[in-house]
């Protein structure tokens, strides 16, 4: 757990994953899929695979019709992100919990939406001016 920790805190502070430039291999299909960020070459790097991760859509979240999304590492629930940016090209924020049980807030941008199991979300996540993706498929909708 120690060493999410450290990567995820390394991915935030030293690399950033351009991946809304209209060159990035997830633009539009996520055929890259989990937590990942473009290294200092530009290339791919994974951080949690989709495998590892569990995607989880509340359509009724907060009242509804106010939807949300959960995103947690499946085998240990070290890292959890929770946000209500669910439209297509919507802004706002999330929250991203990591191992230590801290929970720091986030900018989201949506650049993929869906509604049903087996459909992507694709999150452009930043802090500081650094910048991971998720790239997820829904596992489950609860209503």
């Amino acid at each position: 757990m120690k060493n999410f920790f450290l990567v995820m805190t390394v991915a935030f502070c030293f690399l950033s994953c351009d991946n809304d430039d209209g060159n990035a291999t997830n633009e539009s299909q996520c055929n890259y899929e989990g937590l990942s960020y473009y290294d200092v070459d530009n290339d791919d790097e994974t951080l949690i695979p989709e495998s590892n991760l569990t995607t989880t859509y509340y359509p009724n979240n907060s009242g509804p019709g106010i939807p949300a999304v959960e995103i947690y590492k499946t085998d240990d629930v070290s890292m959890v992100f929770t946000t209500d940016v669910v439209t297509l090209n919507a802004t706002g924020t999330g929250d991203l919990t990591i191992n230590n049980g801290q929970t720091t807030t986030v900018n989201v941008i949506c650049q993929r939406a869906g509604t049903a199991v087996g459909e992507e979300f694709r999150y452009d996540i930043t802090l500081s001016g650094f910048e991971v993706e998720f790239c997820v498929v829904i596992d489950g909708v609860n209503p």
